[in-house]
């Protein structure tokens, strides 16, 4: 692509690192959390993410845009091609982008979709440079200017779950199995799973008092920065988890489950955020390929007694889920729900749902 008629930018590391790139979004200086992912497709899902609150999100596959954008239809509720109703991310770096797009499911183009939700996107980086002094150093900070320079932000200081959790409780369906999803930024494929049962998804604020609720099933999402900062949510949670009521956690659902069971949790050198991620599941030889977006991970040496670990990473051995030795309570840090995949897992919303029909079978 021609960069003469795109605006330069600077984009600054907190190493002091810098490169220079050709704006394709919003033209305005931000600053937050450099990360990378390493997905060939699935771009309008990730930005969309709300894991990505606070961060400038790096894609390392070469060429991005030649897909465009999906429509903004309506299903069940939410919108049907994305993980929320607006971008997450901070701003997007890229190697090339592709302002010709071509796809049946295509409304308008990234840079259109980015200047629109006035969210800053580079190109003409060199990415496989960029992920690897992440990779060598680790997590860090970075900022894009424009014009006037700013200061670094730590987005991990500030209680994301906040930002993006909801204000008031919603429900989804009709069905039989009441879900209480606790929402600390779910991504929308989650409800759609949970969907594909008989259920009622009950969806509520992430610091919400559901003591009083009427619900078969507690499901607590992903989302976004230090799962420290949800002390509410630990509190509630460690309540929920003296009783036999079947649980479900997902990426930092599952580390608030096990903070709340008594476990550590620690920063990753520079978390995981890709597709295709082998995770074994312990005592078995059984492995699976998964979706992860994480900086965060819980520490192997704290689960505490009656729990275990049910899969570990085989890139980096950090823990990838929990389940409790005789509560229906299991957890996983990976991405059972991914969009655009991979799909190995997803047969542990069913696991779910029959641990909920064994429970009220029980009752």
């Amino acid at each position: 692509m021609k960069n003469n008629k795109y605006r330069k930018s600077l984009l600054k590391l907190e190493d002091g690192t810098e490169f220079t790139g050709y704006s394709f979004g919003f033209e305005g200086s931000v600053a937050g959390e450099i990360v990378f992912n390493t997905a060939m497709t699935g771009y309008p899902e990730s930005l969309t993410d709300p894991s990505y609150r606070g961060q400038i999100l790096v894609l390392t596959y070469p060429s991005i845009g030649n897909y465009g954008v999906p429509g903004k239809t309506v299903q069940d509720g939410m919108p049907e091609f994305f993980e929320s109703e607006h971008i997450h991310i901070s701003a997007l770096i890229i190697s090339d982008y592709s302002s010709k797009y071509n796809h049946w499911n295509a409304s308008q183009s990234l840079g259109d979709w980015l200047k629109e939700e006035k969210i800053p996107g580079l190109f003409g980086i060199d990415t496989r440079k960029l992920t690897k002094i992440i990779r060598e150093k680790g997590s860090m900070l970075a900022k894009i200017i424009f014009d006037d320079d700013i200061p670094f932000y730590d987005p991990n200081k500030a209680n994301l779950v906040d930002d993006v959790s909801i204000n008031e409780r919603i429900e989804y369906g009709t069905g039989k199995h009441r879900i209480l999803l606790i929402d600390c930024g779910v991504k929308n494929n989650i409800i759609r799973y949970l969907l594909r049962f008989d259920t009622t998804v009950i969806r509520v604020p992430w610091d919400y008092d559901y003591s009083n609720e009427n619900y078969d099933g507690l499901f607590i999402s992903n989302g976004p920065g230090d799962p420290t900062m949800c002390a509410t949510t630990i509190k509630n949670l460690k309540s929920s988890i003296n009783e036999d009521r079947p649980i479900f956690g997902i990426c930092l659902g599952h580390q608030l489950i096990a903070l709340a069971s008594g476990a550590n949790t620690y920063k990753l050198k520079f978390g995981h955020r890709s597709h295709n991620q082998p995770v074994l599941e312990v005592g078995t030889n059984k492995a699976y390929l998964s979706s992860q977006n994480h900086g965060f991970a819980v520490d192997n040496k704290s689960i505490q007694e009656g729990w275990e670990a049910y899969f570990q990473n085989l890139n980096d051995q950090s823990n990838e889920g929990l389940k409790h030795k005789t509560k229906p309570i299991f957890t996983t840090q990976f991405h059972p729900e991914a969009s655009s995949g991979p799909t190995d897992t997803a047969f542990l919303f069913g696991d779910f749902i029959q641990n909920i029909e064994t429970w009220k079978n029980g009752k």
